[in-house]
């Protein structure tokens, strides 16, 4: 299986028609439908069902979309360390955060480095600690932003001097708004939307106790913006972090804290025994020394 042919596949994916995509690779329909055809004997596993005016995607075609997409960014990715290598003010950092005030440090960082090396390019993904998790472990993201709790035993780390607070979004027109904090009393039997992620959820259980079974939990979600627009529609009431969405000026929401308070740390990680390209060594180094001050 080569990387130009899942280009190839990519470019059929993408396009759902032959000729389009063949047209796009700059190859005749014949030769891409020979490489298709190849790469479907080789995987054993129909990727297309092939309609008249329109290619989709199978099962085994949208598995192979999303490994053919790790693999090509990898791809690039390598290239591109191996072509930093003979200068190092240059290259590109890959650089993945949940949703926390946090990523306010690691931009202030980056706009010091920037200073000493404006060539170098950065790359931002934004997703919960799993997904972070996941692109660092198949080596597509350098560095990584969680919020804790999280698992971090295979990973060096920093932990920073930031910790997020814990509490609810609220309508400005709902009876929560004129509190000052919220108690686990306070929200049982209202419509909730909780974070998707399970460990997570174990400490949120945690803090309300025995109540947490009265909860009524009608939605999850891994970022908190979609959520967010719920409840601006007045159908919830998102459980999250400080200060993450505006409630100021002509915003119908207000974040009301949780009391007893309930707080979570924030760590950069990356991957352990990692040979870095050399702008994202530097930048770790700089992130050590400049966090040891």
């Amino acid at each position: 299986m080569e990387i130009r042919t899942l280009k190839y596949f990519l470019a059929v994916a993408r396009e759902e028609n032959i000729t389009r995509a063949a047209k796009f690779l700059h190859i005749t329909q014949p030769t891409l439908s020979r490489q298709l055809m190849q790469l479907e004997e080789e995987l054993d596993a129909q990727l297309f069902i092939r309609g008249k005016n329109r290619i989709v995607l199978t099962d085994e075609g949208m598995l192979l979309r999303r490994r053919a997409e790790e693999i090509v960014d990898l791809a690039k990715k390598t290239e591109k360390e191996f072509l930093e290598r003979n200068d190092l003010v240059t290259g590109e950092i890959f650089i993945g955060s949940g949703e926390t005030n946090a990523m306010h440090i690691i931009a202030r960082m980056i706009r010091e480095f920037k200073q000493d090396y404006p060539q170098i390019k950065y790359n931002l993904f934004s997703g919960n600690a799993d997904d972070i998790k996941e692109r660092i472990d198949k080596g597509l993201i350098d560095i990584g932003l969680l919020t804790e709790p999280v698992d971090i035993e295979k990973y060096e780390f920093i932990r920073l001097p930031h910790h997020e607070v814990w509490g609810i979004l609220a309508p400005k027109d709902s009876e929560l708004a004129s509190k000052e904090s919220v108690t686990p009393q306070d929200l049982i039997d209202l419509p909730l939307l909780s974070t998707r992620r399970m460990i997570v959820q174990n400490e949120i259980a945690n803090w309300f106790g025995e109540d947490y079974e009265r909860l009524n939990i009608i939605a999850t979600y891994n970022l908190i913006y979609n959520a967010a627009i719920l409840v601006e529609e007045g159908i919830g009431y998102a459980i999250c972090f400080e200060k993450l969405i505006n409630n100021l000026g002509d915003s119908n929401t207000c974040f009301i804290p949780f009391s007893p308070s309930l707080k979570t740390g924030t760590v950069v990680v990356w991957k352990k025994h990692q040979i870095f390209s050399p702008a994202t060594s530097r930048f770790i180094e700089k992130l050590k020394m400049s966090l040891k001050k």
